[in-house]
């Protein structure tokens, strides 16, 4: 049996641990949080209390990494209102424990945001152009796991995250002087980031380089106008006094490499 190791059993890591499980796999799942251990445990996350800092690592990484082929690493960078973290720092103190363990494959999960706004169009073949402090440090984590010659890493680069419990449209319903109404939209559902993972997985596509966005780009305006309407919420209001700028991800080569098919084509 194949025991993988995700490192972060959040929003995302929780429902893809299940997954795995439920496809025969034994499943490590890190979290920083206590009270959530016996959570882990009802579902047959074998569970570790885990946190990965800019200085020091709090748990034992070392059995968390243990008899593990596959680590799969989906821990955000915090870099958004005054945080200012070194998410570089935080996956350089990770490396030696995964040099040293049985870990072969890496599976990181980084964010469309690597790339500029000002591209038009992206595909896995577009250079990087961060310019965000979010995108610039996930891309110098990229190349720091890919360069790496005791695993391969494959980099999975997930667009605007949304599922059941979350969406954007309840943040934006019912504010005014929105920005870029004319910038399409980036959205994979939570359902399509799990079964993309699991076909790597069961591919055993290694070193490779995916983007991940529903192939689905209506305006930021026409979308979240609609999804306003559909939730009975408040419309967003959108400021069109300045030029929109905006990226239009395409995921080619979940298609040419994977074969993958949407679950959630039109969100």
């Amino acid at each position: 049996m194949t025991k993988i190791s995700i490192l972060g059993c959040g929003w995302l890591g929780l429902p893809l641990a299940k997954a795995l499980i439920g496809n025969g796999f034994s499943v490590k799942g890190s979290t920083t949080s206590y009270e959530k251990i016996s959570g882990l445990e009802q579902v047959e996350i074998i569970p570790y209390l885990l946190e990965i800092g800019e200085n020091e690592i709090k748990g034992n990484a070392d059995q968390f990494l243990e008899q593990s082929q596959v680590l799969i690493i989906n821990i955000p960078p915090k870099l958004r209102g005054n945080s200012s973290e070194n998410f570089v720092s935080k996956i350089e103190n990770i490396l030696p424990f995964i040099e040293k363990s049985e870990i072969k494959k890496v599976l990181f999960v980084s964010s469309t945001s690597v790339f500029s706004d000002k591209d038009l169009l992206v595909t896995e073949e577009t250079i990087p152009n961060p310019d965000t402090e979010s995108g610039k440090q996930l891309f110098e984590c990229e190349k720091l796991l890919q360069e790496n010659s005791h695993f391969e890493t494959t980099i999975i680069r997930f667009g605007g995250l949304i599922g059941e419990d979350r969406h954007p449209i309840y943040f934006l319903a019912g504010r005014t002087n929105i920005e870029n109404p004319v910038a399409p939209i980036n959205l994979i559902h939570q359902e399509d980031c799990i079964e993309i993972i699991l076909k790597i997985i069961d591919s055993n596509s290694w070193d490779e380089t995916f983007n991940a966005v529903a192939p689905f780009h209506p305006s930021r305006e026409e979308y979240y106008s609609q999804k306003a309407k559909e939730f009975n919420l408040d419309l967003p209001i959108f400021d069109h006094s300045k030029p929109s700028i905006g990226k239009t991800i395409a995921s080619n080569k979940l298609e040419s490499v994977l074969k993958y098919k949407f679950i959630k084509g039109s969100l």
